[in-house]
């Protein structure tokens, strides 16, 4: 088999693809013959050696790596309710970058119908991002508004589309003018460009009395203004800090890094109490424990995708080879929906 190893936090270049044996399952895990593979932003986070789970759970050297499809090729001692030979998606906390992987069947689902595996590898991480974010957390309902930062990216397009699917309004924030139809596709019913637009007075504009909810990954960019620009119960959702990596390159400027951690703001309790609003942050890596939460997500992904109201994201593949390459198309920020690596 062949996988891709991060010696140490770095750049591009320490992306190194090798060749080594295949593993065995343990009891309760099950090995995937791995036909593609997602990228998502936090695999380039670990890369850097920025990404805290990462450290904690694995060190170095890593894999990275949180999703992928393909098929069943073993099965450890145990699993009963997954077959040989079956196409699957799993999710997994990190490793993911590899021809043949293993994981806890808990953590293995059935490619909904209609995906071929390249979509199917594109859905696990965003869109349990963007379940978790808008149900789990925000309890968003009809009726309410929702803004989305990233609205034409993995996680920003799957926002828009449970927020729809939930009877939300969805204005969703774009960096270009190409991303618009992306955003829109997915639901947002306001688009803001803000290569175009100033932001903010375009978010007033479109929620005079605030939103209700605001999805940012952004970081110390747009975080104080999101949340200045909550209504009376509004919650703020925070999932990454973008802005504070680069987006050429591939190594962090540590002196960025600082200014930005200044530039980051605190929520006061008695702020958050007098002015009725919400903060909640929370990163996926750290729930892959929970084996419920995990099948409530991916059901209602697979409900939402078998109803026709969630689609999988626009797709960019890439061989595995390329995924320096990979790597450097999603930081620059100018890519649309999501990149797959196959194998």
């Amino acid at each position: 088999m062949r996988k891709v190893v991060i010696a140490a936090p770095g750049g591009h270049e320490r992306l190194t693809l090798v060749d080594t044996e295949a593993p065995r399952p343990a009891p309760g895990e099950v090995r995937i013959a791995v036909t593609a593979i997602g990228v998502n932003y936090a695999d380039c986070v670990v890369r850097m050696g920025l990404y805290a789970s990462a450290q904690e759970f694995v060190g170095w050297p890593i894999t990275p790596g949180f999703e992928v499809a393909g098929v069943v090729d073993a099965l450890g001692e145990g699993v009963t309710d997954l077959a040989v030979g079956a196409e699957v998606i799993a999710v997994t906390r990190f490793g993911g970058y590899a021809t043949a992987l293993c994981v806890p069947a808990d953590q293995v689902f059935a490619v909904p119908p209609g995906l071929s595996l390249a979509e199917a590898a594109a859905v696990p991480a965003v869109y349990l991002t963007a379940w978790y974010a808008l149900h789990a957390l925000a309890h968003a309902r009809a009726g309410e508004s929702v803004l989305v930062h990233s609205a034409a990216g993995g996680v920003g397009g799957a926002l828009c589309q449970f927020a729809r699917r939930a009877g939300c309004r969805v204005i969703g924030v774009v960096g270009g003018a190409h991303k618009v139809t992306a955003a829109q596709a997915a639901g947002a019913e306001v688009v803001i460009d803000k290569s175009r637009a100033a932001l903010w007075p375009a978010v007033r504009s479109a929620a005079r009395d605030g939103v209700d909810v605001a999805c940012d990954a952004n970081g110390p960019e747009t975080l104080r203004q999101s949340y200045r620009h909550l209504a009376a119960g509004g919650r703020l959702i925070v999932y990454g800090f973008h802005t504070m990596l680069p987006r050429t390159g591939g190594k962090p400027n540590k002196l960025k890094l600082a200014l930005a951690y200044l530039r980051t703001p605190w929520f006061s309790p008695l702020a958050l109490t007098n002015e009725n609003r919400g903060v909640l942050g929370f990163n996926l890596s750290y729930m892959f424990h929970r084996a419920p939460l995990l099948r409530a997500g991916m059901a209602a992904i697979a409900d939402g995708l078998a109803a026709g109201e969630l689609r999988p994201p626009p797709v960019t593949t890439y061989p595995m080879d390329q995924v320096a390459q990979a790597h450097r198309d999603l930081e620059s920020g100018r890519t649309v929906g999501k990149l797959v690596l196959l194998t």
